[in-house]
């Protein structure tokens, strides 16, 4: 692994990276374990670790959109290492939009009301579409707590979603901008996969080789119950999730 330089704007110890060839390998993100601030909230386990389970995650309930994630060695120690998304020649494509009051298009749903420097409104809204609708059914599965504007986006037409290290959480925390779809029935195709994932979950081996027995190995004992209670919750309401007002519904900033 060659790093190539520290991305500044996180908030955690983060690096671009090259694998192999330091000139031409595939480039990833590297967050080191011991570059992680403590959060009081999440005492137990890794963010890195939870990187690594909400990939793991996302491609045994056939997400598919948190790009690979491995555990591995670096030149700062242990870390979560994640296949970079993007190219200089085509910058990836943001699902959320901050516009003018008065010029919401169709496919735009808003969420939120805001104002610029000058004092006047704004609205921020995240594309309608069935990829996006499943996203916001798995980050209900993850209790995604930061689910901002950035950490979702498009690049070759395909919906990524990325910074998972403040999931799992045992208490409800659910915090997103993609709220458009609250107190709505779940379609028919994340009823069925909610089905399925509950299956492998509850069918694990206790073996660390298997999938969905390593996503128990990132969790405490009371994390990995939440998650199954979770999807049964969801199963049972067949709905979307509303903000209930005990948590704060939105992550700062939204973008």
């Amino acid at each position: 692994m060659h790093l190539l330089g520290r991305l500044t704007e996180a908030s955690n110890a983060t690096w671009l990276a090259r694998l192999g060839d330091p000139h031409e390998g595939p480039l990833v993100v590297y967050k080191p374990i011991r570059g992680e601030r403590p959060l009081w909230d999440f005492p137990d386990g890794t963010l890195a670790g939870r990187e690594r389970a909400a990939y793991l995650l996302s491609e045994l309930g056939g997400w598919h959109v948190v790009p690979p994630t491995i555990l591995r060695d670096g030149p700062a120690g242990v870390g979560m290492v994640q296949a970079w998304i993007g190219a200089a020649d085509r910058p990836a494509e943001s699902i959320v939009h901050v516009i003018r009051v008065g010029s919401l298009s169709h496919g735009l749903i808003p969420v939120l009301r805001a104002t610029d420097a000058d004092g006047a409104p704004l609205l921020v809204a995240h594309e309608d579409g069935a990829d996006i609708r499943s996203l916001a059914v798995l980050d209900c599965v993850l209790n995604n707590t930061d689910r901002k504007g950035a950490h979702a986006f498009r690049h070759h037409d395909r919906l990524y979603a990325v910074d998972h290290g403040v999931t799992f959480h045992h208490e409800p925390k659910l915090r997103t901008v993609l709220w458009g779809w609250a107190g709505q029935p779940l379609p028919a195709p994340e009823i069925a996969r909610l089905h399925r994932l509950r299956e492998m979950l509850a069918a694990a081996p206790d073996d660390p080789l298997d999938p969905a027995g390593e996503v128990r190995t990132h969790l405490s004992a009371v994390e990995h119950r939440a998650l199954r209670q979770r999807i049964d919750d969801l199963l049972a309401d067949g709905a979307f999730p509303e903000p209930d007002g005990q948590w704060p519904a939105i992550p700062w900033p939204p973008i």
